[in-house]
């Protein structure tokens, strides 16, 4: 069956859309103009290919680089570098048609062969591509008749589609792929420009893109500023137009406040979670993981570190996507119970841990400070150590060298992690992983629903990490901005339809 638009999940709306951004998005667009966004970190490179950084997919995302689908503002799989796409009776073969007379930043064309190409990297194991599960059930992939691409498939996968959607999918000039990190050649509305180490990364408008009414704007460019204050000031003096992730909480209260100026909230897929290394003692002890979740009071955690921003979850996923299963009343806040837990595990005086908090995420490092000081009345004594985004994930993400740590897990779709023992986690549960297996193949988005359902009562019972909220999207810009993305089904800071008013 043909095709074109396909709703993989049916996202909620779990906060209030300001009507400003409603009003906008009606109007009609305006041409011309540079739109300058504040950005908290600094990508480590340009190629989402290589790398977990979201700093990454939130600036080349559509903007810059693009795939044969993608995920649009309404969390919905629709067409891009691909016009529409056959799915054989037996879902083993999926038939993609390419978009006719597509270039690339450096004037070649795209052709099948680049996405043949681009593919097999990604499912090769010895390329450097970083998720390499996500194409574990292509058979194959060749450039078919008329245009097309043909991929063949070990098994049905229900998650395909979603994951072709995903920054690690976008196609690039093979030939580029070296230089895709710092120079990256993509088919998308602006074109890269220039990286200013420390500084920027500034795109311009592509004349040759393939939708010929878009984009709106002449130029963006992204500034990164760690600093929340530099960040606030900028925006109020109009040296930047958006702050368009990591704006603070207080921040956005000030906003809210301020003529002249918008907030705009929404929903995100991101986890705000305590990592806990489940291989290192006391955490490879399930009785201290529940006795930390036991001891977390995540309505005042809320107050404390995201001023009432924010939504508690009980396991690893958001009220934003379509499995999540309301998790937060199997570990109600009881130092009690956790005191007698740490007991049981043979620490009844407690113990003293290292929290590993990132720079520059501020709600992160704040949810950090709230939870040591909530552990400390059951006897846990926390250690703040601020580390480097660049250590955290040489040392913290690839080689799972921490005691605890808290971070974002901002990707859509990602429960699957906890189906691989070498996950920094460490956590090795057979049975999840035969779960993760059955929803990939499961072609129901009902029989998928119920499994994953499944995998968080299992990882929630475990205390595998200690869930802490759903991270809201709170974004702040100059009452000119207009059609921004309100929320975030997917890491990404979409600037394609987005506009200056007069």
């Amino acid at each position: 069956m043909k095709r074109v638009l396909t709703m993989l999940a049916a996202f909620a709306v779990v906060m209030t859309v300001a009507p400003l951004a409603a009003r906008g998005a009606d109007a009609q667009p305006v041409r011309g103009g540079t739109l300058t966004v504040a950005m908290p970190d600094e990508p480590p490179g340009l190629d989402p290919t290589i790398s977990t950084s979201q700093a990454i997919a939130r600036i080349v995302y559509d903007n810059v680089l693009q795939g044969l689908v993608r995920v649009d503002r309404d969390g919905r799989v629709v067409a891009c570098l691909a016009t529409s796409w056959d799915v054989s009776k037996d879902g083993l073969t999926y038939t993609f048609t390419l978009r006719p007379n597509v270039t690339f930043h450096d004037g070649t064309k795209l052709t099948p062969a680049d996405v043949v190409a681009d593919l097999e990297r990604a499912m090769d194991p010895s390329s450097d591509h970083t998720h390499h599960e996500y194409y574990a059930a292509i058979a194959g992939v060749k450039a078919g008749a008329d245009g097309t691409v043909v991929l063949t498939l070990k098994h049905r996968d229900g998650n395909l589609l979603f994951d072709l959607a995903r920054p690690d999918s976008v196609i690039y000039p093979p030939k580029d792929e070296k230089t895709l990190r710092t120079d990256p050649v993509g088919t998308g509305p602006f074109a890269f420009v220039r990286w200013t180490r420390g500084n920027s990364v500034q795109l311009k408008r592509f004349d040759h893109y393939w939708d010929p009414k878009l984009p709106y704007l002449d130029a963006v460019t992204f500034r990164f500023m760690p600093d929340p204050q530099t960040q606030l000031a900028a925006l109020q003096s109009g040296q930047v137009d958006v702050i368009g992730d990591g704006l603070s909480p207080e921040n956005a209260l000030v906003v809210e406040k301020t003529p002249g100026l918008k907030l705009l909230k929404g929903f995100t897929t991101a986890k705000m979670i305590m990592s806990t290394n489940n291989a290192k003692a006391p955490f490879n002890n399930v009785l201290v993981r529940r006795a930390m979740a036991y001891a977390t009071d995540r309505e005042a955690l809320i107050q404390g570190a995201m001023f009432g921003f924010g939504t508690p979850i009980g396991s690893h996923a958001t009220p934003a996507e379509y499995y999540y299963v309301d998790l937060t009343k199997l570990y109600p806040y009881d130092p009690a119970k956790a005191k007698a837990l740490l007991a049981q595990a043979g620490y009844p005086k407690g113990f003293t841990a290292t929290l590993d908090l990132p720079q520059p995420y501020i709600n992160a490092r704040r949810s950090g400070e709230v939870l040591a000081q909530q552990l400390s009345k059951v006897g846990i004594d926390l250690k703040l150590r601020i580390v480097q985004w660049d250590y955290w994930l040489s040392h913290i993400f690839k080689e799972g060298d921490y005691q605890l740590t808290v971070i974002a897990h901002a990707e859509p779709l990602d429960i699957g992690i906890y189906a691989n023992p070498k996950y920094y986690f460490h956590y090795d549960n057979p049975k999840v992983q035969q779960l993760v297996l059955q929803a990939q193949e499961a072609t129901s988005v009902a029989e998928r629903k119920r499994l994953y359902g499944e995998i968080q009562r299992i990882i929630a019972a475990d205390a595998v990490n200690d869930y802490l909220f759903a991270v809201p999207n709170l974004v702040a810009a100059r009452g000119n901005v207009q059609n921004w993305w309100v929320n975030q089904p997917i890491v990404a800071i979409d600037v394609t339809k987005a506009y200056l008013s007069k």
